[in-house]
């Protein structure tokens, strides 16, 4: 048995599946984002949780909003901000008794696509979480590239890339500079963009359906949209030429990315032909608890 931990801003979740795959248990608490020691006690009471329900003990994986520093060995770059410079990965197994395993969010998301999702089969499965952020994982034959300062697939704070002019220098980002991929694609960087321009303020959500109403400002506030990040992917594309890009996260639920950015990627990818998949996630919201899950091989 495994177990799975997905660490959200406003929930935590558990998940427990067997070595197929299958699920066997799900357990969702509110989650404690201002006190460390609170975050760690609530993963631990959700282990508890999880293993009663199933019976047994099992091996435990976490996905957070950052990742462990292989330099310091302590969480870095999370958005949950008490978790940084925390040893969370140690601090929770002297807790549980057992050890455990701490990646990005992102890098788990992609790493349940691949294993048996709608990236399984593709050697080369890049993730991409957009949401309230824009984060990304990069799976090579069913394991997780990290690297070697453990930010392999952090395209969300590369530059937007061909800016037009009225792109520059871009909205500011909190990791201090200025246009980042993520101000744009992320579902609070799509508001902006649609404030910007109309004065209306709509989440994500709204802004689709209006589109799906025939709504012009909206239309063209997507149409924008799907431009960066044909243009963002098309970057990954001349690096990498993954065999597949998976998409999750709120605004990958804005059904026209799928139709209107393969369109556009021809005129951005480095190549005669671009037949490059792009697809919604098959467990949606559940892809990360499940790669957390998925960070013990099976045996």
């Amino acid at each position: 048995m495994r177990i799975g931990i997905d660490l959200g801003g406003t929930k935590t979740e558990s998940i427990a599946i067997d070595n197929r795959g299958t699920e066997c248990a799900r357990v969702r608490i509110a989650t404690p984002s201002h006190s460390y020691d609170e975050i760690v006690s609530t993963m631990v009471r959700l282990v508890q949780q999880t293993e009663a329900r199933v019976g047994q003990k099992g091996t435990v994986g976490v996905g957070i909003p950052g990742a462990i520093s292989p330099a310091t060995g302590l969480v870095k770059n999370a958005n949950t901000v008490v978790l940084n410079g925390r040893p969370l990965d140690r601090d929770l197994g002297q807790a549980l008794g057992r050890p455990v395993r701490v990646a990005n969010d992102a890098n788990c998301f992609a790493l349940s696509e691949a294993s048996d999702g709608a990236g399984a089969g593709g050697r080369v499965v890049f993730g991409v979480i957009v949401g309230t952020g824009t984060g990304g994982g990069l799976v090579v034959d069913g394991k997780v590239i990290t690297g070697p300062h453990a930010i392999a697939g952090e395209w969300g704070h590369n530059p937007l890339p061909w800016p037009r002019d009225d792109e520059r220098p871009g909205p500011a980002c909190y990791c201090g500079k200025h246009g980042c991929i993520e101000t744009y694609l992320s579902g609070p960087g799509l508001a902006h963009d649609h404030r910007a321009f109309t004065g209306e303020a709509c989440d994500a959500g709204e802004i689709a359906r209006k589109a799906d109403q025939g709504d012009a400002a909206a239309l063209a506030t997507l149409a924008r949209h799907a431009d960066r990040m044909a243009r963002s992917l098309a970057c990954v594309i001349n690096v990498l030429d993954p065999d597949v890009i998976v998409l999750g996260g709120g605004v990958s639920n804005i059904a026209r990315l799928y139709q209107e950015v393969p369109r556009l990627l021809g005129k951005y990818v480095f190549s005669d032909t671009v037949a490059t998949p792009i697809r919604p996630a098959r467990y949606g919201d559940s892809s990360g608890v499940r790669g957390a899950a998925w960070l013990w091989p099976v045996d």
